[in-house]
């Protein structure tokens, strides 16, 4: 969430849009070219997620706001990491944390890069990967994140890439995935991805 589509500042706020702290709004750090998902992106990923993610593990990787990690919290999630390195929005997550009922019993703030906390954290235990590198990281970033992301989910597991342009389904593929739905609004292509079975070590 912290790659830049815009130049200018980012809003004040983002909105958990449901679960237990529906409607609850949290301060954005003032960072140019911050990226959150939009409310109407978010809305549209849980909706394909079911509403209630009950019992699930799940990982927002580049954490940025928190709001795709903290939502999931929101609606069930019994283990959420957020992972992020920037110290100013590394602060806020912690303050977020601090701020939501209950959120400190499932939500823990990891600093550092993605993809080396990535490849710190268990195998086949996650239900839910979330992926929004920073747009202007390059393939070489989103392969690896896909990567990753693919070694933590378990054999039901998915994961959810933003992208400032869709992924093919034989480069998915390459890299263990089928993209399961796809949404585009505007800059942003949102794709949610499920396992190959027949991934190749």
């Amino acid at each position: 969430m912290s790659a830049p589509v815009r130049r200018g500042a980012p809003p004040g706020e983002v909105r958990i849009v449901g679960g237990r702290w529906r409607r609850s709004k949290l301060p954005v750090p003032p960072l140019p070219g911050l990226r959150p998902t939009p409310d109407r992106v978010r809305e549209t990923l849980f909706n394909w997620l079911g509403q209630h993610l009950h019992g699930w593990r799940c990982v927002d990787a580049f954490a940025g706001t928190g709001a795709l990690g903290l939502e999931a919290a929101s609606r069930g999630a019994v283990e959420v990491v957020l992972v992020e390195r920037q110290p100013q929005l590394l602060r806020a997550l912690h303050e977020h944390v601090q701020r939501l009922q209950g959120a400190s019993d499932v939500v823990r703030v990891v600093g550092g890069e993605a993809l080396g906390v990535l490849a710190g954290l268990p195998a086949a235990r996650w239900h839910l990967v979330l992926l929004d590198p920073p747009f202007d990281g390059g393939a070489a970033l989103f392969e690896a994140a896909l990567r990753q992301a693919r070694r933590l989910v378990a054999a039901d597991g998915l994961a959810y890439l933003e992208a400032p342009q869709p992924w093919d389904e034989a480069r998915l593929a390459s890299l263990g995935w089928a993209v399961q739905r796809h949404l585009r609004a505007g800059q942003v292509h949102a794709h949610l991805l499920r396992p190959l079975d027949n991934l190749q070590p």
